[in-house]
């Protein structure tokens, strides 16, 4: 064989193992590049696993930290106890209070009432008698004594609550009049009160005495 030909045989032969030897060597390369990376997505993996059960705990010790918060102490509870209880009390009481002015208050009125009731009788003697003094008698001192007493009695009463119940020329009311008669009149209307045959009385909003009254017909 020529020696041309032999040395680029002999050329061509180390090119190629040149070649091959190049390809092997990056095959190695990314083969060892491929496991690193597989080898670091192994490690987060395994991290990742190892911090899943830490954060589950840290959570689970970060609820029983709020159960143990919301969860009273004992003493908390008998002062709560003790504060409602207290309250119910005072409120109890307090409602009792009124409930006893009340009823005294209303005890007190009735028993007015019935004094009332008792004077009124002396109240109209006192206007019958009046009304039966002859005028050229009515400056007698006797007579002027007795108006005064009965003036002082209706400012007594007054200022306690006592007021005579107006009536003629109202219209008839029920409830605070009492008709005993009816009477032809052609300057009222029908079913006014003509004439006052008996004063009532009033004790603050309760009537005492009805009026005993005449009404037009």
């Amino acid at each position: 064989m020529p020696e041309d030909i032999k040395k680029e045989t002999i050329d061509n032969e180390t090119a190629e193992n040149k070649a091959e030897e190049i390809e092997i060597e990056g095959a190695d390369e990314e083969s060892t590049q491929a496991a690193e990376e597989a080898k670091d997505t192994d490690v987060k993996e395994a991290e990742s696993e190892d911090d899943a059960p830490a954060d589950a705990e840290a959570k689970a010790d970060e609820k029983k930290g709020l159960f143990k918060k919301k969860k009273k102490d004992k003493k908390d509870e008998q002062i709560e106890e003790l504060n409602d209880r207290l309250k119910r009390q005072m409120a109890e009481f307090e409602n009792f209070r009124k409930r006893s002015e009340k009823e005294k208050s209303q005890m007190f009125d009735m028993g007015a009432k019935t004094i009332v009731e008792k004077i009124l009788p002396v109240i109209d003697n006192f206007e019958r008698g009046l009304a039966a003094v002859p005028d050229d008698k009515k400056d007698d001192p006797f007579i002027t004594g007795m108006d005064k007493v009965y003036k002082q009695m209706l400012t007594e009463l007054d200022a306690v609550g006592v007021k005579p119940i107006e009536c003629v020329g109202q219209e008839f009311d029920p409830d605070f009049h009492n008709a005993v008669m009816q009477v032809e009149n052609d300057e009222l209307e029908s079913g006014t009160v003509a004439q006052e045959l008996q004063k009532g009385y009033m004790y603050k909003d309760s009537v005492v005495r009805h009026s005993m009254v005449s009404v037009v017909q």
